[in-house]
Formats: C-alpha cells, sequence, structure tokens
C-alpha cells in the first residue's frame, strides 16, 4: 500500500498518522489564565528534545473554527506551562479533560484533579501525576496549514514522586503510564522488557 500524503484531506492524514506513530507519551497540560482559571488538556504529540538543557515539545492544533486553543493563549500569556504525566490512575480524569469546553472553563475541577503551586512556574502542576515537569518557553514555531503551533519548553524543575524514583531514573514498572494509539485506543504499558545496547 503506497499512500501519498498530498492526496489525503487533514482528517484523513491525521488518523493516519496517529494510527501508525503509536504508542505515544500523553502530555497533561496545565496552564493558567489571566483570571486565573487553571486549564488541563492532553497532548500526544509531545516528546524529548535536548537533556542538556532538558528541552521537550508539544505540538497544539488549532479549533475546528480556527481560533487558537486555550492551552496556546495561555502558554502565550504567561511563557511556561507544566506537563503532567498520564498514568492508569488518572486516565479517565484526562480523557474529561479532552473535552473542548468554553473558554473560561476549568477542566482541572471537572475531571477532579487537583492544582497546586508550582515551585518556579506561574502555571500550576497537577497532584495526582506521578512526574511533573515545570517548562518555560524557549520557542514557538508554527508548522502547516492549520497551523500546528509546535512549543519547545525548557524543563526548569522535575517533581517525581519517591515511589516510582529508583538509582536516579523513575522505574517504569511502577509508572503504570498510559500511552496513546489511534482513535479512541489507549494503552498500559505494563509489559516491560529489558533489551541491553550491543557494544562493539
Amino acid at each position: 500500500m503506497r499512500i501519498d500524503p498530498k492526496e489525503l484531506s487533514k482528517s484523513q492524514a491525521y488518523k493516519l498518522l496517529i494510527s501508525a506513530l503509536i504508542p505515544r507519551p500523553i502530555a497533561l497540560v496545565s496552564t493558567i489564565n489571566e483570571f486565573g482559571v487553571v486549564n488541563v488538556a492532553p497532548f500526544s504529540f509531545f516528546g524529548g528534545v535536548s537533556s542538556k538543557p532538558p528541552v521537550i515539545y508539544i505540538s497544539i492544533d488549532r479549533k475546528r473554527d480556527g481560533d487558537k486553543k486555550d492551552t496556546l493563549k495561555n502558554i502565550e500569556l504567561n511563557g511556561d506551562f507544566v506537563v503532567n504525566i498520564v498514568t492508569e490512575e488518572i486516565a479517565e480524569k484526562m480523557n474529561i479533560c479532552a473535552v473542548d469546553f468554553p473558554y473560561g472553563i476549568s477542566e482541572a475541577e471537572i475531571a477532579g484533579l487537583t492544582p497546586v503551586k508550582s515551585e518556579i512556574v506561574k502555571s500550576p502542576r497537577i497532584l495526582e501525576s506521578p512526574i511533573n515537569l515545570e517548562c518555560k518557553v524557549v520557542k514557538i514555531i508554527e508548522i502547516g496549514d492549520s497551523p500546528n503551533s509546535v512549543v519547545f519548553g525548557e524543563i526548569v524543575m522535575f517533581h517525581v514522586k519517591d515511589e516510582i524514583f529508583e538509582d536516579e531514573v523513575v522505574n517504569p514498572k511502577k509508572l503504570k503510564v498510559v500511552g496513546r494509539l489511534g482513535g479512541n485506543f489507549y494503552t498500559f504499558v505494563d509489559n516491560v522488557f529489558e533489551m541491553k545496547k550491543i557494544k562493539l
């Protein structure tokens, strides 16, 4: 099967891409608006960029009407955000946060998530997530016809719960992270195996 992306609609290309790039980590991004309302939204176009300094990216599409999503508006307003890692325990609450609520409605409140004060950035972190990444914006670039806004953020503080932190790293068997697949499908990362790198 050969598929020319130029012959696909945006929706077709999106569905194909997210069904092929699996599993994807989920960034549950928390921000705050000018009135102090906490916005929480999940994004799975998300990953690492560099380690020194630690920089990540999230890619934020436009709303169906072409307007910027609340997350992006708040990031542009404050220059920061927090990525909260999604685990089995908060997967259902993350899904509630994916609803396109009107501007000024707090997804955290509706989903039953607890915003707590961050140490460095203005945006709050989410208490129920075992890993919170406080980020300051490095750069925002726009890509594509929609466009998508790709936000690069430097992690200025890691928060990792003690029970999953061993030998200076996160134990993947204890994290119980959730991955994003295509459509309405997700996966539990509960079948972990080790394969050591080959040395020449």
